[in-house]
């Protein structure tokens, strides 16, 4: 009983530090975890799969895990600056709610998601032979996502300015 106390008690003090509220939960790490404040992360996630129609997708979901992880482990938020690359059928989940509503007649779970990720230093692009593909324009997108020429384009030119690829 005392160790659900504990569990329950350090998740709502966790939750409190949270820079990306609702999603990106993680395990808590013991002191020695801890990550100098100065360090600075310059990372390119990269998202293919897309989400079942009406679901979040949780490749996404790991960017914002890596942030709230991070702050809370030591990390300055401004020092982590990622970016996601989306393509294949996860360019569908970066649609606007109202243009995945058209579609599939449900709400866009990932849109509330890649809002808080844009607003905590991240840049989203979409690749734009996966959205041609999937008919999607750029006015259809999420506000704030950009589109690429490809996902080839975009992870060449994060690499030219200095992003790593997370290889998960």
């Amino acid at each position: 009983m005392k160790y659900l106390l504990l569990l329950f008690f350090s998740s709502l003090s966790l939750a409190n530090e949270l820079a990306i509220k609702d999603f990106g939960y993680f395990y808590s790490v013991p002191e020695h975890a801890k990550i100098n404040d100065s360090t600075v992360f310059k990372i390119v996630f990269d998202v293919a799969q897309g989400a079942k129609n009406g679901e979040q997708n949780n490749n996404i979901n790991s960017l914002a895990r890596f942030i709230n992880m991070h702050v809370a482990h030591g990390v300055k938020s401004e020092n982590i600056q990622l970016a996601l690359v989306v393509h294949g059928s996860a360019s569908l989940d970066v649609l606007a709610n109202t243009e995945y509503k058209k579609r599939f007649k449900t709400d866009n779970k990932n849109q509330r998601l890649i809002k808080q990720l844009l607003a905590n230093n991240t840049v989203v692009y979409v690749c734009g032979q996966s959205a041609t593909h999937n008919k999607v324009s750029p006015k259809q997108l999420i506000e704030g996502v950009q589109m690429s020429l490809s996902a080839m384009t975009a992870h060449a030119q994060l690499q030219q300015q200095g992003y790593t690829l997370n290889p998960f």
